[in-house]
């Protein structure tokens, strides 16, 4: 069904539908949002960003997220593909906090850490979901000690697109209780279109002079190192794949990028920064991410192994895209030293990530 724009402007248009006509599907929404030349597509299933759509120089249209239609990959492969994970987005050591002297067991996942929040994480959940004027707003009630996190908490997450190319979402939640939150969309980009190849060749700059090394885990060890002089420079355009075979001991474990980068300075304001430019030279697609978190996680898909197709019917094998992840630090709970994630009652969480879309 289509859903006017509350203040009367057509600029983006709002419609909402099963995702399947009939059986599990159907119980999944499908919000869609078009603007001028762009469109996105929202499942109510992990409030995920399924499908994202621009134009390339000459103004041919191409769907740019690794995503799938098929109801056993996003219930499987696919599950984290555009979802907004949390509890915690990335990892916690040992699957426990400790909130003012008080240790909280969480629910593990595997290795020794708890990731995205838990086995049964915010990316698993249906979300309820209406109208935005330009978009749509989903909600998420978690229950005090959801996957051993304390407090109950509420979450909304606003999705709104403009004419200009301008994908915002809007992250905000209180708690009961004292907690610790860590919200991210994990969207996998490819600018040249999903299913066209790898993305080796795509140019990336991101804003930050520093990264934090990881174990084997990818916990962090709690230092930040300068970029400097390593694989992990990108205060400059260069290709991803200019040095992710590069006989690096950070990029050993992982077969490429899954680390986290510290951002230059955000706006005491709260208004978003540059955290990121990606650029396919192909098709001319750019996309700026801006950002209010300090930390951007970026992934290139290493482990990627073709277990899922998406609609160009191409699976999805390593590097086939990249995940430009806006977050606090991982496992930043034990690490004092990182931006605080604790949650208090009374306060709010906001967050703002801006994907901005455009050609060069």
């Amino acid at each position: 069904m289509a859903t006017p724009p509350a203040n009367g402007s057509q600029t983006t248009s709002v419609r909402h539908e099963p995702l399947e006509p009939s059986g599990a599907g159907a119980a999944i929404e499908r919000w869609t949002l078009r603007a001028g030349p762009y469109e996105a597509s929202v499942l109510t299933l992990g409030a995920t960003l399924h499908t994202l759509t621009a134009p390339d120089r000459t103004g041919r249209p191409g769907q740019v997220l690794l995503s799938s239609d098929r109801l056993a990959h996003i219930l499987g492969p696919a599950r984290h593909h555009g979802t907004v994970v949390g509890r915690y987005a990335n990892r916690i050591d040992g699957s426990k906090v400790t909130i003012d002297g008080e240790e909280h067991p969480l629910a593990p996942t595997g290795g020794g850490v708890t990731l995205h929040g838990g086995p049964d994480g915010f990316a698993h959940r249906m979300w309820e979901a209406g109208p935005l004027p330009d978009g749509v707003r989903l909600h998420l009630h978690s229950p005090d000690g959801d996957q051993g996190f304390p407090g109950a908490l509420d979450v909304t997450v606003d999705y709104t697109l403009s004419a200009a190319g301008e994908l915002t979402i809007v992250y905000r939640a209180v708690t009961t209780k004292p907690t610790v939150l860590n919200l991210t969309n994990h969207a996998y980009f490819n600018l040249a279109g999903e299913g066209s190849g790898d993305v080796l060749g795509h140019l990336l700059t991101l804003d930050a002079d520093a990264y934090t090394p990881a174990d084997d885990r990818q916990i962090p060890y709690g230092r930040q190192e300068p970029v400097a002089g390593t694989p992990f420079d990108f205060t400059a355009a260069r290709p991803i794949g200019k040095s992710v075979h590069d006989e690096h001991p950070q990029l050993a474990g992982p077969g490429g990028y899954d680390h986290n980068w510290v951002l230059r300075p955000r706006p005491a304001d709260g208004t978003p920064a540059r955290a990121a430019l990606l650029e396919d030279p192909v098709s001319g697609r750019t996309l700026e991410v801006l950002t209010t978190e300090p930390g951007l996680q970026v992934y290139t898909a290493n482990k990627f192994q073709g277990a899922v197709t998406g609609a160009s019917g191409v699976p999805y094998g390593p590097f086939a895209g990249v995940a430009l992840e806006t977050q606090h630090f991982p496992d930043s709970p034990h690490h004092p030293d990182f931006p605080g994630t604790v949650l208090r009652p009374g306060e709010e969480f906001r967050s703002v990530t801006v994907l901005r879309l455009g050609v060069a």
